[in-house]
């Protein structure tokens, strides 16, 4: 080889060795996500203006973040909602409002062009993803029947490098997700449960104690990886049964929890859009049970609202040991933080203990996004859909998403949350209807025989959705329609 050629490979060699340096670089600067996903967490938190609930870890976070107090859902029921905002999708046909949609379109699917999740986007990127509880439907995120045995059929077969539950105790990730602290299960007892438990066990008495030790323990691995990572937690509480350690009960003064504002039918509405708080009266030793006829007692009410209370407290308590192993490794200042609650809660609101309606109290859910290095929370009133937080995470981490999604990135909001150009609207769908959220009004319609058909909610003056004012007001009605 002469010196010139020499030479050249030289060069040739240095701008390689660079190239690969710069792309290892650009690796290594994009953002980790840490995305917290809760189960049935309406947003009655002390960020979100509700102080007898203690939440301070969740209002820390909201605090140093971005705090969306008009966050919606497209379905109200777990697997779906995740559906939504996984794939980035609105619903295209009544097949897409079952728990079951991921595991019907997506698990033993082959990989395909158009990724199957973000999360899959993100992989295909450079990310190492770690799911560990609830993300998808199933709480282990493996296929099958709550009474089988674990399967090995991953529900997001593309998605995750790896995918964990610390379930042992109850056998199953099923059991684990019904699990009472004896290690007894819903399951496996015929539904011959309370749906409420209070035992003075330690925190890791129940699977959500367990996810919060399992999640530290990956970060201290992930931190060693050197790469982008995406790190789901999945917690189960507040979803039924409302189990927790004695010491959140505690928090609360039972006497003074405030009973539902609205604990009747709205005015001019058809009991076919509520429905009779099938998945609370399953659980067979609950002192009353809920219906459409009768609110159940005070006493009751004010005891399951204690219970659900005691389980958010659970969850933020786990909430805040990652947050604070997150800041003990030194990865937030390159971390975005996504807390997710897939749909509201009725707790006895229109005389429905449940999810399962498009009422506001089913459909609103706590979003919080904290960006590295944020300082300063701010509230954002806009109203915006569980479809927009798939964009918004490609944007923030870098990752293209040249394929269809039925949802906008955020980050303009959160530059300007007084933005006039965002589009203010928010679909869901249930109980074969369809409901539009704007800035002051919910309007839905229904596709079935019993009347009224068309309801109208004006948030302004009625915010807690107590009466349908759609037969006076056809001109509102008229107007939004097409939006719908």
């Amino acid at each position: 080889m002469n010196q010139l050629n020499f030479q050249s490979s030289i060069i040739v060699l240095c701008l390689l060795l660079c190239s690969c340096n710069t792309k290892q670089e650009q690796t290594r600067q994009k953002p980790n996500v840490l995305f917290i996903c809760v189960d049935d967490l309406r947003p009655e938190l002390g960020c979100y203006g509700k102080d007898y609930v203690v939440s301070p870890n969740i209002d820390k976070l909201a605090n140093s973040g971005y705090l969306f107090t008009n966050h919606f859902v497209n379905i109200p029921t777990c697997g779906a909602s995740r559906q939504c905002m996984l794939t980035g999708q609105l619903q295209v046909s009544v097949a897409y409002l079952s728990n079951n949609i991921s595991a019907n379109t997506l698990a033993g699917q082959p990989e395909k062009e158009i990724p199957e999740t973000f999360i899959h986007q993100l992989k295909r990127n450079g990310y190492y993803t770690v799911g560990i509880g609830k993300i998808s439907h199933h709480p282990d995120g493996y296929v099958y029947g709550y009474m089988e045995p674990k399967s090995d059929k991953l529900e997001l077969p593309h998605s995750w490098d790896e995918m964990l539950l610390d379930d042992k105790k109850w056998g199953s990730g099923h059991n684990a997700f019904f699990g009472y602290a004896n290690g007894t299960n819903r399951n496996t007892l015929n539904k011959e449960v309370k749906p409420y438990e209070c035992a003075d066990v330690p925190d890791t008495a129940y699977v959500d104690g367990l996810t919060a030790n399992l999640a530290i323990k990956k970060l201290r691995e992930l931190k060693k990886k050197g790469k982008p990572f995406f790190l789901g937690v999945g917690f189960f509480k507040p979803h039924l049964p409302f189990t927790a350690p004695k010491k959140y009960w505690d928090m609360y003064n039972e006497d003074e929890l405030p009973l539902s504002p609205t604990p009747f039918i709205p005015e001019n509405v058809n009991k076919a859009s509520l429905h009779e708080s099938g998945e609370f009266n399953q659980y067979k030793l609950g002192e009353e049970k809920a219906s459409l006829e009768a609110p159940v007692s005070d006493a009751y009410a004010r005891k399951l609202r204690h219970a659900y209370f005691a389980c958010v407290s659970f969850t933020d308590a786990q909430i805040g040991k990652v947050l604070a192993e997150l800041e003990k490794q030194g990865l937030t200042e390159n971390t975005i933080v996504v807390l997710w609650g897939d749909h509201g809660w009725h707790l006895g609101d229109h005389l429905v203990w449940g999810k399962h309606t498009i009422f506001e109290r089913a459909l609103k859910s706590p979003l919080i996004i904290r960006l590295p290095k944020n300082i300063g929370g701010e509230t954002i009133q806009q109203v915006v859909s569980t479809t927009d937080i798939y964009p918004t995470l490609m944007e923030l981490c870098g990752t293209p998403a040249n394929y269809p999604l039925d949802g906008e990135s955020l980050t303009g909001l959160m530059k300007n949350k007084n933005n006039e150009s965002w589009r203010n609207t928010a679909y869901s769908y249930y109980r074969k209807g369809i409901s539009l959220r704007t800035e002051k009004y919910r309007l839905t319609k229904y596709f079935r025989k019993q009347e009224p058909v068309i309801e109208l909610y004006d948030h302004q003056t009625d915010p807690n959705e107590s009466k349908n004012i759609a037969a006076e007001n056809s001109d509102i009605v008229e107007r939004l329609m097409p939006v719908l």
